[in-house]
């Protein structure tokens, strides 16, 4: 029996809500069920980044997880997912989930997705690197972790940050065999399906 079309969706507080408000709307697009939980840097980021209010933020997903709440359903590795995508992942929280370290129910829903050997994705927003920051990207990989850092493509040509984001956010779902509408390949011709843009941004 295959996983449910269920997907994790994790906010942590570096710069770059976006991805995870385009990885929500997207998702919703495709009929995959979302789970978001998103950390108190991460509501505060929201705050400084978007237009979004907190609750219009949570409304986009079908199930909200308090971070505090480390008894959540996605806390268990009984409760079946495709995999999590963690967007933004900031260097505390990439480090946390390196090390085991499960200090919220981010990093434990994360922890969980690895041990049942499924996917995990962290759009990484830092630079520069520390060696110990390279190390940390180097535990999570070999733990099966996808450290995948929204870098942007200019072969596409973009002409605003939408294009930017939409480019990232597909790439992370090529890495689920999830098919984004209007995402441009190399050597393949671009599709023109209607794409709804990114909401509340600021800029």
């Amino acid at each position: 029996m295959s996983a449910p079309l269920r997907m994790i969706i994790g906010i942590s507080g570096a710069t770059g809500v976006v991805y995870g408000v385009r990885l929500l709307q997207v998702l919703k697009q495709q009929g995959i069920e979302t789970h978001l939980v998103v950390t108190k840097a991460g509501e505060m980021t929201r705050a400084y980044e978007t237009d979004l209010s907190m609750q219009q933020l949570r409304s986009m997903a079908d199930v909200w997880y308090p971070v505090t709440d480390v008894g959540a359903a996605i806390s268990s590795g009984s409760f079946k997912t495709m995999g999590m995508i963690i967007a933004p992942c900031s260097i505390r929280t990439m480090s946390e989930i390196a090390h085991g370290i499960t200090s919220s129910l981010l990093t434990r829903a994360a922890d969980v997705v690895l041990k049942e050997r499924r996917r995990l994705v962290l759009m990484l927003r830092e630079t520069p690197l520390t060696a110990g920051h390279i190390k940390s990207m180097l535990a999570v990989t070999e733990s099966g972790g996808i450290i995948a850092p929204p870098v942007p493509a200019f072969y596409t040509q973009p002409q605003t940050i939408e294009d930017l984001v939409d480019h990232a956010v597909g790439r992370v779902l090529d890495l689920f065999d999830i098919e984004m509408a209007g995402v441009q390949r190399w050597g393949e011709p671009p599709t023109h399906e209607d794409v709804t843009a990114p909401v509340g941004l600021s800029v």
